[in-house]
């Protein structure tokens, strides 16, 4: 009785999903096969990554500890102690020009680590009070091109009036700025560069995106060797410059997300951006867009009811437990991944080795990682690669506080941070698939805060480290191990379509479950 009781709501529940037609399924139909020239726009709009990690990790060069001398003029100075602040003014100087560092021109060794933490904590600060603040913008009044733009630019210029920073105040004060505008640079080309391509070519933009961090990354440490002996300023000039000038491009080339533009209502801007993206593939929309009109777009809290709300977004996600389970179980997840992902390259000089080698190295460490994301999401489940991964890493971190300095120690740091890296790109594309597009940019954001949050805390860890390495490098490996596991919690999105609205997602979410109560039933009557 009661299979006959539920066959009919089943069948009529799917008769429903059948008729309407999903806006990605419309999306797809209209743009045709994703063409090079699309492809390439996409790649175009992935490189903003190699922007946004030169602003995360340039700290770790100008704001550098610089080595000191004795100078001779002082007898005592050779059984001074490691700092030289006890000293006369003339009986120590740093090994290269003062210039070269924040520390080391305005005299931030012997004023307390407060001061020399200042720029770095103002740049995460700014990057959590950014991420809070934006992140439901791309999702409601600005859009992802907008947002994306505004991001880049504010971060870009900050960036450039911190080469002219005339003490430390100035100088946190605008890392504060830069970390506020550079919080949604990565969210935001994720999403929209996804949202602009085909699902074939999903994973491959994405992986992309992972490709420019690292290329962001490996050009610090040879940008900072190149100016070496010459002022730190340089370094901002020439990763902030380059940036400007790439935010042009992006306002002429890129086009808006016509998913976005859907579930926003504006369905004449997403005809025309759907005909020029067909154009740029090599096909033309002849017939009507008679499919576009039949999409059942059924606006929830974040559309058509306060949908111009800037944080509707985050109160769709509330209102719903399965939305709200998903958001807290990725970003635990994240939070762990965030504490190692940004604490191992802060932790390298307690390795004991070259400063530009040791970045060098963590920063090609992410290349492997990046093709083993392109992998993964290609073939392993999301859910099981981002359990093993962080498991890996946390047992390679834990190895670091056993094993005495060396090349041993190094590897093992290198394997951790790799799995970490990987890790954190698995992630991130995970989060697009599990949200839909309605508040799909305020979901990812949030992981991301958690990501910073991560790395907020990791400098401490850091610090702490200096005498006891568990306490860097132990917890490192206990924090992503055990928050790793959370992972358990989410569902599996592997091969699976990306929703447009609340709604849909939560009609898929029934579905499922109505699925699985089948199955559980049909196992007790064999029973």
């Amino acid at each position: 009785m009661a299979d006959t009781a539920t066959a009919p709501l089943l069948t009529n529940h799917r008769a429903k999903l059948a008729k309407a037609p999903s806006i990605d399924d419309t999306i797809e139909t209209y743009m045709g096969t994703t063409g090079a020239a699309q492809l390439l726009k996409a790649v175009l709009l992935a490189f903003a990554w190699a922007f946004d990690a030169q602003q995360v990790f340039i700290s770790v060069f100008t704001d550098a500890e610089p080595k000191w001398h004795c100078t001779g003029a002082d007898a005592s100075c050779s059984a001074a102690a490691a700092s030289p602040c006890a000293l006369p003014a003339g009986a120590w100087a740093w090994d290269r020009p003062a210039v070269t560092s924040v520390v080391s021109e305005w005299s931030l060794k012997c004023a307390g680590p407060a001061f020399v933490s200042l720029p770095a904590s103002s740049f995460f600060a700014g990057c959590l009070a950014g991420g809070f603040l934006l992140t439901t913008l791309a999702d409601s009044l600005l859009g992802r091109r907008k947002m994306l733009l505004t991001s880049i630019v504010s971060m870009s210029v900050a960036g450039v009036l911190t080469a002219f920073s005339p003490n430390v105040w100035a100088y946190a004060a605008l890392r504060f700025v830069t970390g506020f505008g550079r919080s949604m640079v990565g969210t935001t080309t994720m999403v929209l560069s996804t949202e602009l391509v085909g699902k074939k070519w999903r994973d491959t933009v994405c992986v992309a995106g992972f490709f420019c961090f690292t290329l962001g990354f490996i050009s610090l440490p040879a940008l900072a060797y190149t100016f070496r002996d010459a002022s730190w300023r340089n370094i901002y000039l020439w990763t902030s410059v380059p940036s400007l000038c790439y935010s042009i491009l992006i306002y002429f080339l890129v086009h808006e997300s016509p998913r976005w533009l859907l579930v926003r209502g504006r369905k004449q801007d997403a005809m025309e951006t759907l005909q020029q993206i067909a154009a740029l593939n090599g096909n033309s929309i002849t017939s009507s867009f008679s499919m576009l009109h039949a999409c059942t777009m059924q606006e929830d809290a974040a559309g058509a009811s306060g949908g111009d709300s800037v944080f509707a977004a985050l109160h769709s996600m509330w209102e719903r437990p399965w939305a709200l389970r998903r958001l807290a179980a990725i970003m635990t997840v994240s939070f762990g991944v965030g504490t190692v992902y940004y604490g191992m390259p802060l932790n390298v000089g307690n390795l004991g080795s070259n400063l530009y080698l040791s970045v060098m190295y963590n920063a090609l460490a992410e290349l492997p990682s990046s093709i083993l994301s392109w992998l993964l999401m290609g073939r392993i489940n999301r859910r099981s690669s981002v359990i093993a991964l962080t498991v890996v890493a946390g047992l390679c971190s834990l190895a670091c506080v056993v094993i005495p300095q060396g090349a041993a120690r190094m590897a093992a740091e290198l394997v951790s941070f790799s799995a970490t890296c990987t890790a954190f790109n698995v992630i991130l594309m995970y989060s697009i698939e599990l949200f839909p597009t309605s508040v799909r940019n305020s979901a990812v954001g949030q992981v991301r805060q958690a990501l910073v949050l991560g790395g907020v805390a990791a400098p401490v860890l850091v610090a702490l480290g200096r005498d006891r390495s568990f306490l860097s490098f132990g917890v490192f490996g206990l924090v992503i191990g055990c928050f790793g596991i959370f992972a358990a919690c989410l569902p599996e999105t592997r091969g699976k379509g990306m929703s447009d609205t609340m709604d849909e997602e939560e009609e898929k979410e029934s579905a499922v479950a109505i699925s699985t109560v089948e199955d559980i039933d049909g196992s007790n009557d064999l029973v």
